[in-house]
């Protein structure tokens, strides 16, 4: 149990670390990251959307929606496609830190810049 529990605390502090670069590549504070319901309305402003879909987010179902949304205008928001929004739905773990962590570039809300 100790070994999952090290692997799974990896994982996390990967994520956050990821994430964090992600923000700050977009040109928002990295922090951000670490703040509930703050940092959801920092990912919408890195994408273009507005903050109350926030609100949106509270109703069932279409929170799911909503945030497949939001993952495929990121991915789209470092020029990427919909094989890498694929990545970021199901293989978390390893395309938030590629995105992070490599070598792309923001460009813009949605990829318009």
């Amino acid at each position: 149990m100790k070994g999952t529990s090290l692997i799974s605390l990896i994982i996390l502090i990967l994520i956050i670390v990821s994430a964090w670069k992600i923000f700050t590549k977009a040109g928002k504070p990295g922090w951000a990251v670490i703040i509930p319901i703050y940092n959801i309305i920092v990912m919408l402003e890195i994408v273009g959307k507005p903050w109350w879909w926030l609100l949106l987010m509270l109703v069932p179902v279409l929170n799911i929606i909503l945030m497949i949304w939001v993952l495929n205008l990121l991915s789209k928001s470092f020029g990427k496609g919909v094989g890498f929004t694929l990545g970021l739905i199901f293989l978390s773990f390893i395309f938030v830190p590629i995105l992070g962590l490599g070598k792309a570039e923001y460009k813009g809300p949605a990829g318009k810049k």
